[in-house]
């Protein structure tokens, strides 16, 4: 049986970013729809001609299929793997429209939290810069924010932002399976050690924490006591559970903006800061090593020369102080 195929969407101001090929009998059926798996909710899948297949198709997922067959008014996919190994596509009518949804049996039973997260900008923040982990497979694009995104190797977590090129806040994010995997096999113990060397940073997880209960591959008090002893082990970074993916995503968004604010005019706490460098250009540093911003502001204003109270210093302030201190 041929694979079910999941490859990047060539139109790239499409919201839905990826193809889904299913193979039938009588031939192929070809959707776009926007995740490669319906994980935390159904994916709207717009039908499209197979003809519109790319020659040179970008493949993001190879699924091997145990049974792909129509029944009625809907496909059930099989895959042969241990996880995430069924779901259905189902064609229905809404709003007398006809409709499909890809869906899973974790999808139909998670519950719905009916909210509409908001759009208004974060701290005031026109445009926050977020970093985000080039190993991230599946990124959170903060779609309805106003942010600009930067794809690096992060020391720790999954999204960050830097100030004055020094990584301030971090957010790792997890799953529910990746959640489990990584507390039983005590790989979060060590990416929570690492996060808590940030001023700030969290771990997200896109679903409910009554879910820890209902996994069936690993004993739930097990899965709990974990998470709990590595609260108390690193009480700095909470571990937050945000029901699905979108309410992650805007948990996240939100937090890295409030961190952003704080550590840029926190001037007492940013002197206390425990700097964790990321790479960046030399336009956007003000220098690689010496002074903090805030002790070279503090020195501008007994020297009596104009400087905002939060922010970056210009560019002239830092060669005033070099010129003082005798520094190069």
């Amino acid at each position: 049986m041929a694979d079910l195929l999941i490859a990047v969407n060539p139109q790239e101001d499409s919201r839905l970013r990826y193809l889904l090929r299913v193979p039938q009998p009588g031939g192929d059926l070809l959707f776009r729809t926007s995740d490669t798996w319906p994980r935390v909710k159904a994916l709207y899948c717009h039908p499209m001609r197979i003809e519109e297949w790319p020659a040179d198709a970008e493949i993001v997922e190879r699924l091997p299929l145990q049974s792909c067959q129509r029944r009625g008014g809907a496909i059930d996919v099989i895959l042969t793997r241990g996880r995430e190994n069924r779901s259905q596509i189902v064609f229905t009518t809404a709003r007398g429209r006809e409709t499909v949804f890809w869906q899973s049996p974790r999808t139909r039973k998670q519950a719905r939290p009916n909210v509409r997260t908001p759009t208004a900008r974060a701290q005031g923040i026109e445009r926050l810069p977020i970093l985000v982990d080039a190993h991230e497979r599946y990124a959170y694009t903060f779609g309805t924010q106003q942010v600009s995104l930067e794809k690096r190797a992060l020391p720790c977590g999954d999204y960050g932002v830097a100030v004055d090129g020094t990584l301030v806040a971090s957010v790792e994010r997890k799953s529910l399976s990746d959640l489990v995997s990584s507390l039983t096999s005590g790989k979060l113990r060590y990416q929570v050690g690492h996060l808590a060397s940030l001023p700030r940073a969290a771990v997200v997880v896109e679903d409910r924490y009554s879910q820890l209960f209902r996994v069936d591959y690993v004993r739930p008090a097990v899965v709990a006591d974990n998470l709990a002893e590595l609260q108390i082990r690193w009480p700095t970074v909470p571990i937050v559970f945000c029901e699905t993916r979108r309410l992650a995503e805007e948990w996240t968004y939100r937090f890295l903006a409030a961190a952003h604010t704080w550590a840029v005019s926190e001037e007492a706490t940013v002197r206390r800061i425990v700097t964790v460098p990321v790479t960046v250009s030399s336009s956007s540093s003000s220098t690689e090593s010496g002074p903090s911003t805030a002790s070279v502001r503090a020195w501008a204003r007994d020297a009596g020369l104009p400087v905002p109270d939060r922010g970056r210093l210009r560019p002239e302030i830092w060669q005033a102080w070099r010129e003082a201190n005798d520094v190069q």
